[in-house]
Order: structure tokens, then C-alpha cells, then sequence
């Protein structure tokens, strides 16, 4: 695991923007670094041939300088087994720190995740509930809407947050807690324009990128690697601003369409053939070779490390918006740099599901719910500034966007953190 540790990758992003900002204190460096704290749980669950089975999860909560820690919930399985998840988990906590602090909002990072896959095993209802809720019940005394405040991931949806919510409102003695969560369902007090948050933020930053380097909208191509939530609205709305989508991904295969097609027509047929790959006018192609697309604008939606310098190397796009958490490796960024590829990082191109879950969380705790037009305009705010911030240090430092986006993050929370001081 050393070789590709996440926790490593997320903690050299962070030395890196302390040798930018003039950062020497090792000892800061490790305190802006290091998780606060990071919960290993037990998880026993009947299931439901009656047998008892236990489960790892974990939380880890990174920096609450600037407000309660936030961050999703994922049921996963990576390959690297429970404790390359315990690092991945230490590296997303981290990464939510400075993505809240790049857009500006006032909360902290935090990340969990259970080691299950629940579509693999085929969980039943009763099992995932019976799963969620003593997950829920084990984090209780760490969680809290002005502690830490989750939300949904990998495999977790609206209904695993509403029962997290309702079973630490019991445990707190029935009280009405809705913010102690976010992603709920609308009639649970979710946000309007929660569903398409992370795509169209990412179509917002994908925009801004395209202006400053002078690029029309209109008949730009796409690539989308993964057709989950996020590059699929992503997709949409990077359409309705003109652009083509020519290539397509999911986790069966990945598909080149040389002419293009409507957004509405691959979900159709993914809908109904449960894959993109088949679809009419398009050809089967690998994972490579859709990364490497010759194309305008690619968006990586899928999973972490997916490229590497090799890929790096061989990239023909001028824009790259991180739809997905940690999708380039460290080494490839230089290479990406030196192509004058434009690469909107990860912590500010996927902000959107953290703007409406700050906005949601607002409006659980007064009460008073916004449109979708004043959620969602509220929210292309916060990452057009967080944006244009970044870019301005790009410029001023002459460094790529992620390392700007970094040196922004980490100078508002240890601007935060020389406020509070240390106590005790």
C-alpha cells in the first residue's frame, strides 16, 4: 500500500502548498495534515438467515478550524482490503477539509465508510437498515448537527441518511435533529437541487476553466469516464451549454461514439440494457483509450487513481473537471502541467454536493427552505468565486490549479486555526 497510499497522496498535496505559502513549522505542517480524530467501529448485524455477522466501519474527522466536520458515507469494498479503506477514508476526510475551504464554506472535513459492498452481496432492506442504523448507533457520541454532519457516498442513498437521522433523533430523547444529516429526501427536509449538485458544479467550473482559455462552449467534446450521478448531470448540463458528448464509461465498459450522441439517448440506453456499451453509432473501446480521447473537455467521474503519468502522457484535452475524489495520481500532474492541460482539481470541480449539503444543513437548522433556482444559484456563487480565487494564485504562484487550490484551502484554515489558537 505504500506505493499508492491515499492518506500519502493527501498529505504531499499538503506539504506541497506549505512550501508555496512559506510554511516551515513541521510541527504545523503535521497538525494541518494529521486527522483530529479517526474511529474504527464494530458493526455486528443479524442477518437474515439468522446468523450474526460483523462488520468494520469508520469515521474519520479531520479539521473542524472552520466549522463541524462534513462528509459522506460510503459502503465500499476497495481491494486494498479494510486497511487500505482506513486510509482512504483518513485521505477523503482530508480532502473535504480543503474542499469546503476552497469555496468558502464554514464547515470542516470528515468522511466514513462501512467495508461492505451492498450490491455485490445483494444485501436485503432489512439487512442494510439493520447495517446503517447500528453504524449509526456506534458514531452517535461523534456526530451531531453542530459536531459532524454527514452524507451520502458510495452506495448510500437518501434512505440510509434518513435512518441515521432517525435513529440518532431517538437516541436523543425523539428530537426533531434533521441537521445532523444531509441528503436526506425532500419530505425529510432534504435541499432542492441536491440530485444534480456535484454535476452541474462541475459544469459550472468546466465553464469558467473554458473562458479564461478562450474556448467556445458550443461544439466542444466531451469524455465522461463513469455514468453515475455526477457525469451524468455534468454531462447534461455541459451539453446544454453547446458541447458534444463523443465518449462514454461504466463499470461494464467503455464506449467511443465518433460522432456524438444526446445525453437522453445514452441514459435511455443504459436504462434499458443496465450499460452504455451497445449503444447504436458507438464502439468498444478501453479504459485508455476513453481517458485518452482526443476531446475538449474530459470529466473523470468514477473512482480514485485512474491517471497516472503513463495516461498523463498521452492525454489530448484541454480541460479536465475531477467530477470524482483523488482520479490523478501525484506524479501526473506535472506532465499534465507541462501539456497546458487546464485541471480543475477534484476539491473544487466536486464542491457542489458540499455547497447544497452546507445549504441544506442552513436550512434544517432555521427552518425555512429555499427554491431550487435560489439553492442553486447560491451554490454557482460559491464555486464561481472559489474558482476564480484559484485561478488568481495560479496565476500569481505560476503553479497548476491543484496546487492553487490547495494553497487557498490551507491558508484559510490555518488562518482559522491561528484564531482559535491551541487548547489545551
Amino acid at each position: 500500500m505504500a506505493g499508492n497510499d491515499p492518506f500519502l497522496n493527501a498529505t504531499k498535496q499538503v506539504n506541497d502548498a506549505c512550501d508555496i505559502l512559506g510554511i516551515r513549522d513541521k510541527g504545523i505542517r503535521q497538525y494541518l495534515a494529521t486527522p483530529n480524530r479517526v474511529a474504527r467501529v464494530k458493526i455486528p448485524v443479524r442477518m437474515d438467515n439468522g446468523k450474526m455477522r460483523v462488520f468494520i466501519g469508520f469515521r474519520s474527522q479531520h479539521n473542524n478550524d472552520r466549522g463541524p466536520y462534513k462528509g459522506g458515507i460510503r459502503y465500499f469494498d476497495p481491494e486494498g482490503g479494510v486497511e487500505y479503506m482506513e486510509r482512504e477514508v483518513m485521505a477523503l476526510s482530508s480532502w473535504m477539509t480543503w474542499k469546503c475551504a476552497v469555496v468558502d464554506v464554514p464547515l470542516g472535513g470528515g468522511k466514513g465508510a462501512i467495508f461492505v459492498n451492498p450490491k455485490k452481496e445483494k444485501l436485503s432492506a432489512g439487512e442494510l437498515e439493520r447495517l446503517t442504523r447500528g453504524f449509526a448507533y456506534a458514531i452517535s457520541e461523534i456526530i451531531g448537527p453542530e459536531k459532524d454532519i454527514p452524507a451520502p457516498d458510495v452506495y448510500t442513498t437518501g434512505r440510509e441518511m434518513t435512518q441515521i437521522m432517525d435513529t440518532f433523533s431517538k437516541m436523543n430523547n425523539n428530537r426533531r435533529l434533521l441537521g445532523v444529516i444531509t441528503g436526506k429526501p425532500i419530505p425529510m427536509g432534504g435541499s432542492l437541487a441536491r440530485n444534480v449538485a456535484t454535476g452541474l458544479g462541475t459544469a459550472h467550473c468546466v465553464r469558467e476553466a473554458a473562458r479564461v482559455l478562450k474556448i467556445k462552449m458550443r461544439g466542444a467534446t466531451v469524455a465522461l469516464q463513469g455514468f453515475g450521478n455526477a457525469a451524468i448531470f455534468a454531462g447534461e448540463y455541459l451539453e446544454k451549454q453547446g458541447a458534444k458528448i463523443i465518449a462514454v464509461s461504466d463499470s461494464r465498459g467503455s464506449i467511443s461514439i465518433p460522432r456524438g450522441a444526446k445525453m437522453a439517448k445514452i441514459e435511455e440506453w443504459k436504462q434499458k440494457k443496465g450499460t452504455v456499451v451497445g449503444l447504436p453509432g458507438s464502439k468498444k473501446i478501453t479504459t485508455q483509450d476513453l481517458l485518452t480521447t482526443k476531446c475538449t473537455i474530459l470529466i473523470p467521474a468514477a473512482l480514485e487513481n485512474q491517471i497516472d503519468k503513463k495516461i498523463a502522457a498521452k492525454l489530448r484535452c484541454r480541460i479536465i473537471g475531477e467530477a470524482a475524489n483523488g482520479p490523478t495520481l501525484p506524479d501526473a500532474d506535472p506532465v499534465i502541467y507541462r501539456k497546458k492541460i487546464m485541471v480543475v482539481p477534484d476539491i473544487l470541480a466536486n464542491s457542489g454536493g458540499v455547497c447544497i449539503s452546507y445549504l441544506e444543513w442552513v436550512q434544517n437548522n432555521m427552518g425555512y427552505y429555499w427554491t431550487f433556482d435560489d439553492v442553486a444559484s447560491k451554490m454557482e456563487a460559491q464555486i464561481v468565486r472559489g474558482f476564480r480565487d484559484t485561478h488568481a494564485l495560479s496565476k500569481k504562484h505560476k503553479i497548476d490549479m491543484r496546487k492553487a487550490a490547495m494553497v487557498l484551502a490551507v491558508g484559510r484554515v490555518l488562518e482559522a486555526f491561528e484564531h482559535r489558537g491551541v487548547w489545551p
